[in-house]
């Protein structure tokens, strides 16, 4: 069961100046290999998130990664700059508990992003499933969807703008849930920061329509 908590922003002095943060609790989740790792990156831009152990051939995240980083000045907010802290969880398949959230983020989620790997979404996934058990029936409305390897859907021919229209009825049932939107990542960018920064951008503009308000993980 999840209830809403106001969101968290507070002013800190620094060097004399008093700042504005905002910090954002994001949880990462997906199936193994679906590129939560690189979502990861992506959002804190560098290469902060290990991928693990290589199973098979296959590479996985075995543990829970906690990862944080401050972007100074990255928006207005009532006529001054303030900071965006990004503070992201990426959640082990198998281990996606309320009482193993809870423990990272004890004041609730501000944004889920669901990860999805574009090239392979013939099989339904339980994403669903894990988002109403983690965060209850509000779920969709904290809720990024990112369908990762877009790059491989160039190399197959498919444009991004027209592959929600073509994909699996499941896949696009998921993309109307969710409010705030879907957004394509491609996996082979070398620069995490500027791929990222369109990302963080749309997850900012999720959480101001939520008043920053975060969906609390009761364990």
């Amino acid at each position: 069961m999840a209830t809403t908590c106001s969101g968290i922003l507070s002013g800190f002095g620094r060097h004399g100046d008093e700042r504005k943060v905002l910090a954002l609790n994001v949880l990462l989740l997906g199936e193994r290999q679906s590129g939560r790792s690189s979502v990861g990156n992506a959002l804190i831009g560098g290469e902060e998130f290990q991928t693990g152990v290589c199973i098979s051939g296959s590479s996985t995240t075995p543990e829970f990664q906690l990862r944080s980083r401050n972007f100074q000045n990255f928006f207005r907010r009532q006529g001054a700059e303030s900071d965006l802290l990004l503070r992201v969880l990426d959640t082990p398949p198998m281990m996606a508990h309320p009482q193993n959230v809870h423990q990272f983020f004890p004041e609730g989620v501000h944004v889920l992003v669901l990860v999805v790997r574009a090239n392979l979404t013939n099989e339904k996934t339980h994403l669903e499933e894990r988002a109403e058990a983690l965060l209850g029936p509000e779920w969709r409305r904290h809720t990024v969807l990112v369908l990762t390897f877009a790059d491989q859907l160039k190399k197959a021919g498919l444009r991004t703008e027209h592959f929600l229209t073509q994909c699996s009825d499941w896949l696009r049932a998921l993309a109307e849930k969710v409010e705030g939107g879907a957004f394509f990542l491609d996996n082979i960018s070398d620069w995490p920061s500027i791929r990222g920064q369109p990302l963080r951008e749309q997850l900012l503009r999720l959480s101001a329509r939520n008043r920053h308000g975060a969906l609390e993980v009761s364990p």
